[in-house]
C-alpha cells in the first residue's frame, strides 16, 4: 500500500469494484429495458412506481451487510473469532427474519402502498401484480445483497462475484423468454427477477457452512439484539445514501401524480422517463462509485500511516479519472440520447421527445458528479464519517428535494427535471469548498 505505485493499486481494487456495481445495475436495467419492448412505456412507469421497494430493501441489506463486514474484520484482527461467528450468524437470521416481514407486509397492503409511491389509476394494473410477484423473493434479494460484502471480508471475493453474475445472467435470460416467449408481459419481468434472486441468494446461504475463516452454526443464527447495535452503527452511511435516494424517488413520483393531471402529456409519460433515466444514471454511477470504492482502502491505509502524499495523490488520479468518465458520460448522453431512450421502448412522439428533453436537462451537470462522489468516499475513507454523510445528505436531501418542489410549482412537471443539474453544481462546489479545507489541516 505504501510502496506499490498508486496507478496499479487502484487498477487492482477498483477493477472487482466497478464489475460488481455493474452487476448490481444489471438487474434493474435489464427489466426496464424489457418492459420497454414488451410492454411499453406504461410498463416502464410501473416498476419506476415499484422501484422505492428495491432501494429500501437494499438500504436494509447494505446497513446488515457493510455493518456485519466491517465488524468481522475488526473482530478477527483482535482475535475474537467467536463474537465474529455470532455477528455473522445474527445478521443471516435477522436478513430472514427481515424478508418475510418485509413480504408479507408487501402483499398485504401492495395497493395503499403503491398509491403513496404514486401510482394512477392508469398504473395500477401494471404494477400491482409485478409487485405481488417480486415480494416472493425479497428475503432472497436482502440476503444477496448484504452477503456480498460478507463473503468477500471473509476472502472469497470469487464466490461473491459469483453469486451476484450467476442471478444477473439468469435474469438476462429469463426477461426475454417469460415476456416475449411465454407472453407474461410485465409479470413475467417479475417472475423472471423472482427466479434469478432466489438462485442468487440460495449460492449465498450455501456459503453459510463453508466460511473460510469462521464456522457458523445454527444457533449462532438466532440473531443477539447487542450484536446489532455496533452492526448497524458502521452500516448507517450507505443505509442513509440509499433512503435518501428512495425519499427523492417517492416525492419527484408524487409531485408528477399531483401536478401531472396539468400538464399537457400526463403523469405517466414523465414517471416512465423518470424511471427511465434514473436507470441509465445506474450504469453511469456503478462505474464512477466504484472506481471510488477502488481507492477507499488505498486512502485508509496511507492516511493511517500518515503517508499524505500518497494520500493527495490517490485522491487527484480518482477525482481524474471519474471526471474524464464523466466528461465521456456527459457527451454521450448530449449526443446519443434518441439511441440510448429506445434501448428502453419507444412510443409517440410525445414520449421520445419528452424524454430526450428530459435526459438532456438532467445530465447537463453530470460532468461535476465524479468530483462529488469521489469526495464523499474521500471523507469516509479517512474517518471523517461526518463529512461523508452531510455531502450525501445534502445533495439528495438539502437541495435536490426543495428543488424539485420549487421547479415543479415554478414551471410544471415538464420541467421539474432542472433541479437536478443545479443540485449537482450546488452540491459539487461544496464538496470543493469541504475538501480544500480538509487538505489545508492535513500535513505536507
Amino acid at each position: 500500500m505504501q510502496d506499490e505505485p498508486i496507478s496499479t493499486l487502484l487498477r487492482r481494487f477498483a477493477g472487482p469494484a466497478v464489475i460488481a456495481n455493474l452487476i448490481s445495475a444489471l438487474y434493474t436495467i435489464v427489466d426496464q429495458i424489457f418492459i420497454g419492448q414488451g410492454v411499453g412505456y406504461l410498463g416502464n412507469a410501473a416498476t419506476n412506481i415499484a422501484f422505492p421497494i428495491t432501494t429500501i430493501s437494499m438500504a436494509l441489506a447494505l446497513m446488515l451487510g457493510i455493518g456485519t463486514a466491517a465488524n468481522f474484520n475488526l473482530e478477527m484482527g483482535r482475535g475474537n473469532v467467536k463474537r465474529a461467528e455470532k455477528m455473522v450468524g445474527t445478521t443471516f437470521g435477522s436478513l430472514i427474519i427481515l424478508g418475510v416481514v418485509m413480504s408479507a407486509l408487501l402483499l398485504l397492503f401492495t395497493k395503499p402502498l403503491m398509491s403513496a409511491f404514486g401510482a394512477t389509476a392508469e398504473l395500477m394494473p401494471y404494477v400491482l401484480p409485478f409487485v405481488r410477484i417480486t415480494a416472493l423473493s425479497l428475503p432472497f434479494f436482502l440476503i444477496s445483497t448484504a452477503c456480498n460484502s460478507i463473503v468477500r471480508a471473509d476472502g472469497s471475493a470469487r464466490y461473491s462475484m459469483f453469486g451476484m453474475v450467476v442471478g444477473a445472467i439468469l435474469n438476462m435470460i429469463l426477461n426475454p423468454i417469460f415476456i416475449f416467449g411465454f407472453k407474461w408481459g410485465i409479470a413475467g419481468s417479475a417472475w423472471a427477477t423472482v427466479s434469478s434472486q432466489i438462485i442468487s441468494g440460495c449460492i449465498f446461504l450455501a456459503y453459510i457452512p463453508n466460511f473460510r475463516n469462521i464456522t457458523v452454526g445454527l444457533k449462532d443464527l438466532i440473531p443477539r439484539p447487542k450484536l446489532l447495535k455496533p452492526i448497524c452503527a458502521l452500516g448507517l452511511g450507505p443505509m442513509f445514501q440509499q433512503l435518501s435516494v428512495t425519499l427523492v424517488q417517492i416525492v419527484t413520483n408524487n409531485l408528477i401524480k399531483v401536478y401531472g393531471v396539468d400538464s399537457t402529456i400526463g403523469p405517466e409519460i414523465p414517471v416512465a422517463v423518470v424511471g427511465v433515466v434514473s436507470k441509465i444514471n445506474q450504469v453511469y454511477t456503478a462505474i464512477v462509485l466504484g472506481i471510488t470504492q477502488g481507492a477507499q482502502p488505498i486512502l485508509g491505509f496511507n492516511y493511517g500511516a500518515k503517508a499524505y502524499g500518497r494520500v493527495r495523490g490517490t485522491f487527484k488520479l480518482t477525482v481524474t479519472i471519474n471526471t474524464l468518465i464523466s466528461l465521456v458520460a456527459f457527451l454521450a448522453f448530449q449526443l446519443f440520447t434518441h439511441p440510448i431512450i429506445s434501448l428502453f421502448g419507444t412510443a409517440s412522439s410525445t414520449y421520445m421527445n419528452y424524454a430526450v428533453y428530459y435526459m438532456h436537462v438532467f445530465f447537463a451537470m453530470v460532468f461535476v458528479n465524479g468530483f462529488q462522489t469521489s469526495s464523499g468516499i474521500f471523507f469516509s475513507s479517512i474517518g471523517k464519517a461526518k463529512n461523508s454523510v452531510f455531502l450525501i445528505l445534502s445533495k439528495q436531501i438539502i437541495l435536490l428535494l426543495p428543488l424539485l418542489v420549487i421547479m415543479t410549482l415554478w414551471l410544471g412537471v415538464d420541467n421539474l427535471m432542472i433541479a437536478n443539474p443545479i443540485a449537482d453544481f450546488l452540491s459539487a462546489l461544496l464538496a470543493a469548498i469541504l475538501i480544500r479545507h480538509a487538505f489545508k489541516k492535513m500535513p505536507a
